[in-house]
């Protein structure tokens, strides 16, 4: 069986593995505070333009929203997210069980826009009776969204600029950040990013790393003590030097840049493939994800030989699934895949 269901059914980047078998009985300080996570710092405040940039270390992705959200929000406010985000319906009601309820927008694609959110901030302020009603208190999105599309530059700064005028932080989840820096649509670089949000990650869990997030801290009210909130939520991991080093193998020599590339260069052969043999996509992605439409009868005969996600239903006779590709897939078995696609009836 060949797996596209996931970017992160593979272990680790060989290099990292070298790296941490090379180091594995070095004595250094606990908690994030040994030179391997102070270089790794270092690689990615120079990658974000941004000296003045705190740059924590955690575990997963769902820990690290859970842990961002919980700490810029007040007990009586919420985080405004596209009903498709990841915080809204695939985090077992993590934000909620911080007491902060997510707050839905409606998107076909995976993003949400300027407007929207302006529109969510009036219609909340205008009300005679919004003190009896969940207050707006961050915009969280995704980039790649859920659904494998990126925002644009110019999307980006109209959201940043309409957040800065409603005094919401902008919070970007980057769990498959460098998928969308990689896409072939992609104009956002990790300077316009930290120009542009008040806290994104880096992903490492989906992108090369065994497991970890870097999570970078522009807003100078947010960086206030957040290591206290880390740890309180079980993140601040004692051999923090494992983080570190998995970071500072990605970024010293742009690694992270390179294996994000690769995989999406697979996917888009996929991508094509499915749209030579004339199956419509569900999203436009550009990146490591792929939607395609197929009949039941077809998904029959590729979960022989693949496995992917489902991801919803179109009718009885069709459904909307994932190919997702990683910074490890082969290119022989997407060359495989793409045999057994051409030979398909669409």
């Amino acid at each position: 069986m060949i797996r596209f269901e996931s970017d992160y059914a593979e272990g680790a980047h060989k290099q990292i593995l070298e790296r941490l078998l090379e180091t594995n009985e070095e004595q250094t300080p606990g908690y994030g505070m040994d030179e391997y996570c102070e270089r790794a710092r270092g690689y990615i405040r120079k990658a974000c333009d941004a000296e003045n940039a705190d740059v924590h270390f955690l575990v997963g992705g769902t820990q690290a929203n859970t842990t961002i959200i919980s700490s810029i929000l007040r007990p009586h406010q919420g985080a405004v997210s596209a009903i498709t985000g990841h915080i809204a319906g695939h985090e077992t009601g993590a934000i909620e069980a911080t007491g902060h309820k997510v707050l839905t927008l409606p998107s076909d694609d995976g993003k949400i826009n300027a407007k929207q959110v302006k529109e969510l901030y009036d219609a909340h302020w205008n009300d005679a009776t919004h003190e009896h009603m969940v207050q707006p208190g961050l915009v969280y999105i995704s980039h790649p969204s859920e659904n494998g599309t990126t925002y644009s530059k110019s999307e980006l700064e109209e959201l940043s600029k309409v957040c800065r005028e409603c005094g919401l932080p902008l919070f970007m989840d980057g769990a498959r950040l460098g998928y969308g820096l990689a896409s072939k649509d992609n104009d956002l670089s990790l300077a316009d990013i930290a120009s542009l949000c008040d806290v994104f990650y880096i992903g490492g869990t989906k992108l090369g790393a065994l497991f970890g997030e870097a999570v970078v801290i522009l807003n100078d009210n947010i960086k206030k003590d957040f290591r206290y909130m880390i740890k309180q939520k079980g993140g601040l991991l004692a051999k923090g030097r494992l983080l570190g080093i998995q970071f500072e193998t990605l970024f010293e020599d742009g690694l992270y840049y390179e294996i994000s590339k690769h995989a999406v260069d697979l996917a888009m052969m996929i991508r094509e493939a499915f749209v030579e043999k004339g199956f419509s996509l569900r999203y436009d992605s550009k990146t490591n994800q792929q939607f395609p439409i197929l009949p039941n009868n077809v998904l029959n005969k590729l979960s022989r030989n693949y496995s992917f996600s489902y991801w919803e239903k179109v009718d009885d006779t069709h459904n909307v699934v994932r190919f997702c590709t990683s910074w490890a897939t082969k290119k022989e078995n997407v060359e495989l895949l793409i045999e057994d696609i051409m030979k398909l009836e669409s």
